[in-house]
C-alpha cells in the first residue's frame, strides 16, 4: 500500500514564510530555507512553497530562495506563484525544484499545463486550485489568491486540467483555510473521485485526526501550514499517531 504523505506548506511573500485565515491576515512566521530544513528534519514527506503575491502583483515568482532552499533539502518540493510560461517552469526545475505548481495562470491559459507537462513530464506538474463552496454539492474555483470569482466548476476543471497533463491537484478549500476546523472532507471526497491523479488536500488542519479524515476521504497527502509553522503538530508525533490509526505513512528510522 502507498504510504500518506505530509506535506507543510510555506506560503512565501517578500522573501518571508507567511499565513492567515481563508488568505487574508497574513503574519510572519518565517525563513523558507530554515522552516524547510527544520521540516525535513521532523519527517516531512514533501514541501510546497508558494508565491502568493506573485500572481495579484502580475510578476514571476522570485528566484532568488528557490535555490537557497534545494542546496539545504534533500526531499522534494514544489513551487508555485506567478509561473506563466512553460519555460519559468523549466528555470525552477532547474534551480532544484522537483514539481512546479500551476493555479491562476492555468486557468487563463489551460494549454500552459499542457506545455509545461510536455517539457517537464506530467509527474512534476501539479494543479493548485483554491475552491470555494457553492452549494453543498459543488464548488467554485477561485484564482489570484483567492479575491477573483471564476464561475467554473470545481469538478469540471480538474477533470479538463488532468486531461490537459496534470499529474497531481492540490486542492485548497478557502472556505477552511487556516481555520484549523478541518479538511473540507465533502470536496475532497468529490474530487479524489473525479480524477485519475493524486489529491492533495490543503485547508483546515488542527489536530491529528483532521488529517485521518482527509486519508478516509481519499486524499493521497495531507497539507498544512498553520499547525507546523506555529507548533501545534510536530510531524514526527503526528506521523506516530497516523500510523497507530492504520494510516501508513513514513516514519523516520531515529524517531
Amino acid at each position: 500500500m502507498l504510504t500518506k504523505r505530509i506535506i507543510p506548506c510555506l506560503d512565501v511573500q517578500e522573501g518571508r514564510v507567511v499565513k492567515g485565515v481563508r488568505f487574508r491576515e497574513l503574519r510572519d512566521a518565517g525563513d523558507p530555507a530554515a522552516l524547510a530544513e527544520l521540516y525535513m528534519k521532523e519527517g516531512a514527506d514533501e514541501l510546497v512553497f508558494l508565491d502568493i503575491s506573485a500572481s495579484s502583483a502580475g510578476r514571476g515568482t522570485m528566484l532568488e530562495w528557490v535555490e537557497t532552499v534545494a542546496d539545504r533539502l534533500f526531499i522534494p518540493f514544489t513551487v508555485g506563484g506567478g509561473i506563466s510560461s512553460a519555460e519559468q517552469a523549466r528555470d525552477i526545475v532547474a534551480l532544484g525544484a522537483d514539481k512546479i505548481s500551476l493555479n491562476t495562470s492555468a486557468v487563463t491559459e489551460p494549454g500552459l499545463i499542457s506545455r509545461c507537462a510536455a517539457l517537464l513530464g506530467s509527474q512534476a506538474v501539479v494543479l493548485a486550485v483554491d475552491a470555494r463552496r457553492k452549494s453543498k454539492s459543488s464548488w467554485e474555483v477561485m484564482i489570484k489568491g483567492g479575491s477573483i470569482e471564476t464561475g467554473i466548476d470545481l469538478l469540471s476543471w480538474v477533470e479538463h486540467a488532468c486531461s490537459l497533463g496534470c499529474g497531481e491537484i492540490l486542492l485548497t478549500s478557502m472556505d477552511s483555510d487556516g481555520t484549523l476546523d478541518g479538511f473540507d472532507t465533502e470536496c475532497i471526497e468529490a474530487v479524489s473521485s473525479s480524477v485519475p491523479v493524486p489529491v492533495i488536500a490543503s485547508g483546515g488542519a488542527g489536530n491529528t485526526l483532521h488529517f485521518l479524515e482527509a486519508f478516509l476521504a481519499g486524499a493521497d497527502a495531507a497539507l498544512a501550514a498553520s499547525v507546523f509553522h506555529f507548533g501545534t503538530i510536530r510531524i514526527g508525533a503526528l506521523k506516530k499517531d497516523l500510523d497507530a490509526l492504520s494510516i501508513p505513512v513514513r516514519i523516520l528510522e531515529d524517531d
